[in-house]
């Protein structure tokens, strides 16, 4: 009865129920690639190492970070650590792929410095601040040059390994405190085929997994299986066969949900603006589904129509301006109290937000916070569904002399039910209109919670 009620008062208020898909890759606002997932309370934190604007060969000082709860809509943190970080490191430049793992009460972030060796961060919550235990590198061994990619994995029987390695895959047991470990520095002795660097160390229904960016280039996703955590490795295939598409890769695989998500990376965005080759990536995902055998199905390249949303987004809370599904043309920036918000708007410019529902009776009003940038202030169009699809409302931005953030709105005609949110930034003097903090609706109903589609 309850779905029949539901069904009866979508047709009667013309609203279609949707599918919502992520569109890859999933973060425009920089240049992001070795995409390491992690699961903590119910959220996806998605680290990724971060490529300059103006890399040529590679030119990566920091590690950023990015959360969400829907698969869809990414929240940006910004630089979560960064070289600085360890005092024992003597160069700018580096910052490879890193991978986060809790235990204890404790996050600890495993980076490598190529060339100098792997390091680790600890820190108190997900989002840091992180800070160096030991003063200097984990691993000691010989072979400094090739310590790169760390994954950290921990077994059911609470022994930790710490797995890592181009062209070879090597393997520690850390002990307890996560940032020390036992016995020798082992390389396997079967070495996976097609096995180039960036292992990433996973287990389902009893079944160990190695997956790999496969030999370079381009790289595909490769892995093998095992019955035991420090191998032997049977090479089992690929989970992404390599494609002129995409000269490198770097896979981070998830379970959330009740999914199973593989992430990796392109260069599609910087192909928006040259077929020359930087090294200037973007993390895209997809997800990944098992054979019966416990092999995995292949995926042919990154989809451009990503992952199902999971859950809406309520549009009638507080959302951050970096929250976005898509975002391309503007970028993010700290406060120096924390907190980011989006700059760089030009005339022209858009912020997706996907699959935001606003129940049957709909939302009334529009507030942003703003800080004009320029003399001529600007307009944010606010449309469903498309850049062209219906106008529900223009919020006014109006000069500001005193340079300040400030709360203006702007009514709402029209939005009702579950729809793409699409922000069009317009002004006059066509860059930098202004800066972005946040946004929210307010909804018609005092109670909106109870009447969700």
């Amino acid at each position: 009865m309850k779905k029949l009620i539901t069904l009866v008062c979508l047709s009667l208020l013309k609203i279609t129920p949707f599918t919502v898909f992520a569109q890859n890759p999933i973060i425009q606002t920089k240049y992001t690639a070795d995409p390491a997932p992690m699961v903590y309370n119910d959220t996806l934190y998605l680290y990724t190492s971060h490529d300059e604007d103006n890399a040529n060969g590679f030119l990566m000082k920091d590690w950023l970070l990015y959360t969400t709860t829907d698969m869809v809509n990414w929240k940006d943190h910004g630089v979560v650590a960064s070289l600085e970080n360890f005092n024992w490191v003597k160069h700018d430049n580096g910052a490879w792929a890193v991978q986060c793992i809790y235990r204890n009460g404790k996050f600890y972030l495993y980076c490598p410095i190529h060339g100098q060796g792997i390091g680790v961060l600890m820190a108190d919550s997900p989002y840091g601040p992180f800070h160096d235990p030991l003063g200097k590198k984990l691993i000691k061994d010989d072979h400094v040059w090739n310590d790169i990619d760390p994954t950290p994995f921990i077994d059911d029987d609470g022994q930790a390994y710490l797995y890592f390695g181009n062209p070879d895959v090597y393997h520690v047991k850390l002990n307890e405190d996560m940032i020390s470990y036992s016995g020798e520095v082992k390389k396997q002795s079967i070495h996976p085929y097609l096995y180039q660097e960036g292992p990433w160390m996973f287990k389902h229904k009893g079944r160990y997994y190695l997956a790999f960016a496969s030999t370079c280039c381009p790289e595909g996703i490769g892995y093998a299986m095992a019955e035991n955590p420090e191998g032997p490795w049977i090479t089992a295939g690929e989970i992404m066969p390599r494609t002129e598409k995409s000269r490198g890769n770097h896979p981070g695989i998830v379970d959330y949900k009740g999914h199973t998500y593989v992430f990796g990376l392109n260069y599609d965005i910087m192909h928006y603006d040259t077929y020359e080759h930087h090294e200037r990536r973007s993390v895209s995902v997809a997800e990944m589904e098992y054979n019966p055998d416990g092999t995995i199905k292949m995926i042919p390249y990154w989809p451009k129509e990503g992952v199902k949303q999971l859950e809406p987004l309520n549009p009638y809370n507080r959302v951050e301006a970096e929250t976005m599904a898509w975002g391309l043309g503007v970028k993010t920036e700290k406060f120096k109290n924390g907190g980011l918000y989006v700059t760089k708007i030009d005339d022209g410019d858009s912020i997706i937000v996907r699959g935001a529902d606003f129940g049957y009776s709909g939302a009334k009003k529009f507030t942003a916070n703003i800080m004009p940038f320029n003399n001529e202030g600007g307009n944010i169009e606010i449309h469903l569904d498309s850049s062209h699809g219906p106008l529900v409302g223009i919020l006014k931005v109006k000069p500001n002399s005193d340079k300040k953030y400030k709360e203006i709105s702007c009514p709402v005609k029209g939005a009702m039910g579950v729809h793409d949110i699409f922000f069009i930034f317009h002004g006059n003097e066509k860059k930098d209109l202004f800066d972005f903090d946040y946004w929210k609706f307010d909804s018609r109903e005092k109670n909106h919670s109870k009447e969700k589609i």
